[in-house]
């Protein structure tokens, strides 16, 4: 599940029991040796499926982590690109590895952003968001974007409940509760919150025209339905 390089049993176990902030700090340094890390083929088939929307000028990576999504961003737009995070760890590590972008450390569920960018995506973070907290995050997307502006992201199908994935997922979940419920800081991280429906709503709640089309280069569930949907929000305009 790991490679070499990852991070021990015990230094995971300190991430879990610290802040999100905090054990993305930890972590940082050996994150792009986890499974955690958004895999380059969820990147490189949300590249493929968004050439036909652009090219873009600016693009902004939300949740940026270490900076793997800008191996998606870099080749839609033409104009600069930033990745915005709030562990200063991670920051760290996607300054690194790509000097040439721009990288700004504030919180998402307040984007400190107005009619700057033309594409935002988001890869592999909304287990670290609430449901609640949701409509702020995609206030903030709208506000960030410009008329017309693009805001997508991967959003894996639910296994069956007759799988063991599902069964996995739901014991994750259900420990995570009782971790935060009985130790502080608490440490967001859950499967299972961020439904296509649910998250639907909230997108066009926050102003945005909402469609999805299947990543098919990820493959097919048993019954036909792809296993990964990208999520395109579009903001009302004119694209400049």
């Amino acid at each position: 599940m790991f490679s070499p390089h990852g991070p021990s049993l015990r230094e995971l176990a300190v991430q879990a029991l610290s802040s999100v902030e905090h054990g993305y700090d930890l972590l940082a340094p050996k994150f792009d040796h986890t499974p955690f890390r958004t895999p380059d083929g969820v990147l490189d088939a949300t590249t493929d499926a968004l050439r036909a929307f652009g090219p873009f000028d600016r693009g902004l990576d939300v949740c940026c982590g270490t900076g793997a999504g800008m191996r998606a961003l870099k080749p839609l737009c033409r104009g600069r690109v930033t990745g915005i995070d709030f562990s200063s760890g991670m920051l760290a590590q996607a300054r690194g590895a790509h000097p040439d972008a721009e990288w700004v450390q504030a919180d998402v569920r307040a984007l400190p952003f107005a009619e700057a960018f033309d594409l935002a995506v988001s890869f592999g973070a909304f287990g670290h968001l609430l449901p609640a907290e949701r409509p702020a995050v995609f206030a903030g997307v709208h506000r960030a974007l410009r008329p017309g502006g693009l805001f997508a992201f991967p959003l894996g199908a639910p296994p069956p409940v007759t799988s063991g994935w599902y069964w996995a997922l739901l014991g994750f979940d259900l420990a995570m509760r009782v971790r935060n419920a009985v130790w502080r800081p608490p440490f967001v991280m859950y499967y299972r919150t961020w439904p296509l429906r649910a998250t639907r709503d909230d997108l066009a709640a926050a102003g945005f025209t909402v469609t999805t089309v299947p990543l098919a280069s990820l493959g097919r569930r048993e019954d036909g339905s792809p296993r990964y949907r990208l999520v395109l929000a579009r903001k009302a305009g004119k694209p400049a």
